[in-house]
């Protein structure tokens, strides 16, 4: 097996674990955020030696919130999206060389009032039609004390990648240290601004000013590679 054929059937390998199915069709869709480039090999190398070890967890989007909260002088607006995917790579005690990937659909996003929803889609702001994704890689996890920290990585929102500081708070269900917890829940939250990312219209009636707040579950995966491939 040549060099390209394997490193292709490892990024399959390990993007198969992300989405907990073993079927073609959920691979290609989860896998498409995270290929092209758009996350370096040492990022997926960490999520395959994380599977190898036992301690990827995987993102839970049922019991998680990824939301974002805006003001204007109409309105304070919160929004939330429902579609998402991704998975962190946590072995407990070396907490500062995690490495976290989170894939946001942005179509998806969902807001009280259907007028400000088809707002926020268009062109105006994050344009679902042309920037159909949201990507979130780690740089870095910086934990402070107990279990509050920081989590340094790139944001990719409307076609533009920044670089993004979030304030964490990483834990058990139950609000103590994570420690070799099979469950964990990671509440982040952030400030960014809209102009950072190209989104400069209505500038005088909506904030620039938006504030991203997550509060994810994610599940120790006990797949192994192997398992997962042969299943």
């Amino acid at each position: 097996m040549n060099t390209a054929n394997l490193v292709g059937r490892l990024l399959l390998i390990t993007l198969l674990l992300f989405s907990g199915h073993a079927t073609v069709a959920v691979a290609d869709k989860f896998c498409t955020p995270f290929l092209n480039g758009k996350v370096k090999q040492s990022a997926l190398d960490s999520m395959l030696h994380a599977a190898k070890k036992g301690y990827l967890y995987r993102v839970q989007p049922a019991t998680s919130e990824v939301k974002f909260c805006i003001d204007s002088k109409l309105s304070y607006v919160e929004g939330r999206f429902k579609n998402f995917e991704g998975g962190i790579a946590m072995q407990p005690g070396i907490e500062n060389r995690g490495q976290a990937l989170l894939s946001i659909d942005v179509d998806s996003v969902s807001v009280p009032n259907p007028l400000v929803e088809k707002m926020i889609k268009s062109g105006i702001f994050i344009d679902v039609g042309r920037y159909p994704e949201i990507l979130f890689v780690s740089t870095g996890f910086e934990w402070v004390a107990g279990t509050a920290g920081i989590v340094k990585g790139n944001l990719t929102l409307h076609g533009v990648t920044r670089p993004v500081t979030f304030n964490v708070k990483l834990s058990d269900i139950r609000g103590n240290k994570a420690g070799d917890s099979d469950t964990i829940l990671i509440k982040m939250t952030a400030p960014i601004s809209r102009a950072d990312f190209g989104m400069t219209k209505r500038r005088l009636l909506v904030s620039d000013s938006v504030k991203l707040c997550m509060s994810v579950e994610a599940k120790r995966t006990h797949l192994t590679c192997m398992q997962c491939h042969n299943e």
